[in-house]
């Protein structure tokens, strides 16, 4: 019978404070905006409110796909299509809560508030 003994991870991620997760605060770029889920819609695709106050069908991209779980009122960063850009996008970013509260306090959500 096989050794039924559970293996360590080889590399295991270490928690970071609180200020080392907001000195690691991806910041937008040109092209790229921030935006609030607001539905998840199924088949990799969200729909979000977006900084400049339009409505976006956002398509979760294949390298962050099993990586990162978005969920209902996150703060994304997304960059939009140059084919309808004001209609469609890909996630760039998922921001933490504690990123999103210092984005908020440091004043690049003028149109969007975060839950």
């Amino acid at each position: 019978m096989k050794n039924l003994k559970r293996r360590k991870p080889k590399f295991k991620r270490p928690k970071l404070t609180e200020e080392e997760e907001i000195a690691r605060t991806r910041l937008p770029k040109e092209g790229e905006m921030l935006g609030i889920v607001e539905l998840m819609l199924g088949s990799d695709k969200l729909r979000v409110q977006c900084s400049d106050d339009k409505e976006r069908i956002v398509r979760i991209p294949g390298k962050l796909r099993k990586r990162v779980w978005i969920r209902v009122s996150d703060l994304i960063l997304i960059k939009p299509w140059k084919v309808m850009s004001d209609r469609r996008a890909d996630v760039v970013w998922r921001y933490t809560r504690t990123q999103a509260r210092w984005l908020q306090r440091k004043g690049y959500l003028k149109n969007i508030s975060v839950g």
